[in-house]
């Protein structure tokens, strides 16, 4: 593991290899689980405050949810999540005319129409982050839908920790993914045969 600031980095976040490979998997994680995505801080208020500028990314299904039931429900443990529809897709997300899912605030972020491009635990993963008191523990969280992204990782040589480099430095800045990096290629270098 690599401790860095308040933060315990287990060793597959360096060493296991991710890329989404959309084309096969077709966005099953904004489907499968057991409740959508989880929010933190003041992820729901910035879900409100946007709703307007992201409605017209949105599936019908989806906004009728959210204007039924909100954009957001209670996780049962002081939490938040994004609602799904009928216990399935995230309410914020839209099937493309290939049948693959994409996150319409995403979209609208990268149309330039709001300013925030998605819930962190979204952009972070496959890392989930369990917060203790003191600390943040950042695991690789392994799902059987996302085998094709570990080929496609290896297959591309991109470690996990660098397809969710914009990620990890929206949540703990450019100077501590510079400290994750440095800590990483020293770990590499006393391990032959670890690229």
């Amino acid at each position: 593991m690599i401790l860095i600031d308040n933060t315990c980095i287990s060793d597959d976040v360096a060493e296991k290899f991710f890329v989404c490979n959309l084309d096969k998997c077709k966005g099953a994680c904004c489907v499968e689980g057991d409740m959508g995505a989880p929010l933190e801080g003041d992820e729901p208020a910035i879900l409100d405050r946007i709703y307007e500028d992201i409605k017209p990314y949105l599936s019908p299904e989806g906004i009728r949810v959210i204007e039924q039931k909100g954009g957001y429900e209670s996780d049962h443990d002081g939490g938040f999540v994004t609602n799904t529809v009928g216990g399935r897709e995230c309410v914020y997300a839209t099937w493309n005319s290939q049948g693959i899912l994409k996150c319409g605030i995403e979209e609208a972020y990268n149309d330039g129409k709001v300013d925030w491009k998605k819930p962190i635990s979204c952009h972070l993963y496959p890392i989930r982050v369990t917060k203790y008191e003191s600390f943040h523990a950042l695991n690789y969280d392994r799902w059987p839908i996302c085998s094709p992204a570990c080929g496609f990782g290896e297959q591309l040589n991109v470690p996990i920790y660098k397809f969710v480099r914009e990620a990890l430095i929206r949540a703990y800045g450019e100077e501590w993914y510079g400290q994750l990096s440095k800590a990483i290629e020293e770990k590499n270098t006393d391990q032959p045969g670890i690229e």
